[in-house]
């Protein structure tokens, strides 16, 4: 038997876990990030960022429900030099 987690019970974990976040977006109509707060504070203890990373990496393979997680945000890199093509404010 192998040392470490076991990767049956991380899979059944990551499936729970999506099944809750569509409860709580798509059937109690909650916003994601309450969700997020909810499941990650009461039900899994996990960082929300975990949380959706799991989502997001295994959105796909529940065929049953469709669950769409919330999109990365990119902020935009400005640099010094970009800076200063706004001089005076």
């Amino acid at each position: 038997m192998p040392k470490g987690r076991s990767k049956n019970l991380i899979s059944l974990r990551d499936e729970k876990l999506i099944r809750r976040y569509y409860y709580w977006t798509e059937i109690q109509r909650r916003r994601f990030d309450d969700a997020l707060a909810i499941l990650s504070q009461e039900e899994f203890f996990l960082s929300e960022a975990r949380i959706m990373a799991i989502i997001r990496k295994n959105c796909d393979k529940l065929t049953d429900i469709a669950v769409k997680p919330v999109p990365k945000v990119k902020m935009p890199r400005i640099t010094a030099r970009q800076l200063t093509l706004f001089p005076g404010e």
